[in-house]
């Protein structure tokens, strides 16, 4: 009889503490509330859009931007918040839940682009951890390793994780980056955490004719045309246009590439991404167009040759 007593009284006290700590990693419904309606007032203020607005007054609407959003982020358990609204402002949260971040840009009138950003920390007490993010484009070798303080700025729109036991995880971000007036980039960029810092950049990318492995990757291409640059899961892949100038005179002046319809991808693996040239994707029903628009509907990659 002791003994089933003792039993309810332990069980009873397990879910209370699971109760209580529940209680203590999820959003009150006042704070819910509160983002809610804060996050209307972001989406006003991240109208970054060079139609209508002047650089002045793009930067002033930045400034007001950044001010509510680190306000807005105060809020206890901020980060179980999604902020599904900011059309301009892409939200990217980890796979394993250990952080998000939130990446934009201001399109100035002459042509040229500055990114915006930071990395919300996941806090067991739900406090604020910020890490913000400083484009340093101007000043930076594409190749080097960086930090949060000297960023190679991107607007990102996809994340991939990469785990190995015993190791750190770390991350792939696959992102847009508009250059100038004449060409676009897009970039690979790994992302890790040291000593409570972003680490841009690993050392992890096979380069084609054994060339030196690089840090990150860097497409650019003229700005009038498109290039896809997206994780294909089946074949766990980063699949992407080849880009080649459009005349064999016209190498390393990128105002003048383009897509030659072929694609190239990056195998993903923790020690190395490896480099896989001329990959064709076969589908059943639509050919090369379902890849554009909808590649998680495609049915097989291969490598031309080996199929």
């Amino acid at each position: 009889m002791l003994k089933s007593f003792l039993n309810t009284c332990f069980l009873f006290f397990l879910l209370g503490t699971i109760a209580d700590t529940k209680a203590q990693t999820v959003l009150t419904p006042n704070n819910l509330n509160y983002l809610t309606k804060a996050q209307d007032t972001l989406a006003e203020y991240s109208n970054f859009d060079r139609e209508t607005k002047d650089d002045a007054e793009l930067l002033e609407s930045n400034a007001s931007f950044i001010k509510k959003l680190v306000s807005v982020l105060k809020t206890p358990h901020s980060f179980q918040f999604d902020f599904d609204s900011l059309a301009n402002v892409s939200v990217l949260k980890a796979p394993d839940q250990t952080f998000r971040i939130f990446t934009w840009f201001l399109p100035f009138k002459n042509g040229t682009y500055k990114y915006y950003g930071t990395i919300q920390m996941a806090t067991k007490d739900g406090s604020l951890k910020l890490l913000p993010l400083n484009d340093a484009s101007e000043d930076l070798d594409d190749n080097l390793i960086t930090n949060q303080k000297r960023w190679y700025g991107a607007r990102y729109y996809e994340i991939v994780s990469l785990t190995y036991p015993g190791q750190k995880p770390y991350y792939i971000l696959l992102g847009w980056k508009g250059n100038n007036e004449k060409t676009t980039k897009k970039v690979i960029e790994p992302l890790s955490f040291e000593k409570n810092e972003a680490v841009f950049g690993r050392n992890v990318f096979q380069m084609p004719k054994n060339n030196p492995v690089r840090n990150r990757i860097v497409f650019e291409y003229n700005k009038q045309n498109t290039m896809t640059l997206t994780f294909y899961k089946q074949a766990n892949m980063i699949v992407f246009d080849h880009l080649a100038p459009y005349e064999a005179n016209m190498v390393g002046n990128f105002e003048f590439y383009a897509s030659d319809l072929s694609f190239d991808g990056y195998t993903l693996n923790y020690q190395k991404l490896y480099l896989k040239e001329n990959i064709q994707l076969k589908n059943e029903t639509s050919a090369m167009d379902e890849f554009y628009s909808t590649p998680r509907k495609a049915t097989t990659l291969f490598q031309k040759g080996k199929h």
